[in-house]
């Protein structure tokens, strides 16, 4: 399936891109996972660790929970994750919904991933390309989220490609909540993988619109941690 977004001019581009991705997040995950995962600490034990991410759906899952299950049971839900990690938040996901299914570029924390779910069938660790979802399963999702993921991708292109790929997966009315880099007075580079694009509000709602979606709330314009609500049409 090509996407529509990306010409063959940029797919060169976007190819080199994608390798330097999938090599910086290996050589991460090999280096200290964790830590590049969540900078918090240096060392992380395994409960600390975990502990973090129910920390995370503690306070971005929990707390929404009218706008992400619109009246559905959690544990009938089929839930999409974008950049798993080492699986930090995928596995309080995990203990909340009934389903769910994660994304990494780097096969290196796919494996940290899976090996830290193998208690839980029904969470399912995929690597992908860094661009498309096609990896995934097609029954539709109830609901899509990422955290401290986009914010280190160097361009809007591929994060615009991944919001219209969810968007596909999702189901009529179905939540996409994730957040990406606000600050655009940051200057960043194609080949950093560090410091990703930022969007304004305006460029927020307007790929939005461009990949099927309402932009009905948003919270940190401007900073580093800008939470995008994007309901599916």
């Amino acid at each position: 399936m090509k996407m529509g977004t990306l010409g063959d001019m940029q797919e060169m581009g976007l190819d080199q891109q994608l390798q330097k991705m999938r090599e910086d997040w290996d050589r991460r995950a090999r280096e200290n996972a964790r830590h590049y995962v969540n900078t918090a600490h240096a060392e992380w034990t395994d409960e600390e660790f975990f502990a973090s991410g129910e920390l995370t759906v503690a306070e971005e899952i929990l707390t929404d929970m009218g706008n992400i299950c619109q009246g559905k049971a959690p544990g009938e839900m089929r839930v999409l994750e974008i950049g798993c990690g080492a699986g930090r938040v995928t596995k309080a996901l995990a203990k909340l919904f009934g389903e769910v299914h994660a994304v990494d570029v780097s096969g290196e924390m796919v494996r940290l991933a899976t090996a830290a779910l193998r208690e839980h069938p029904k969470a399912f660790v995929y690597e992908n390309n860094g661009k498309d979802l096609l990896i995934v399963p097609e029954p539709q999702f109830d609901f899509a989220f990422s955290s401290i993921v986009f914010q280190h991708i160097p361009s809007r292109e591929i994060i615009e490609n991944y919001v219209r790929e969810v968007h596909r997966l999702l189901r009529p009315g179905g939540l996409f909540k994730f957040q990406v880099q606000g600050d655009s007075s940051i200057v960043t580079q194609p080949d950093d993988t560090w410091l990703g694009a930022a969007f304004s509000e305006r460029q927020a709602v307007d790929m939005a619109f461009r990949c099927g979606f309402d932009a009905r709330y948003m919270h940190g314009v401007g900073e580093q941690y800008f939470w995008l609500w994007f309901f599916k049409r």
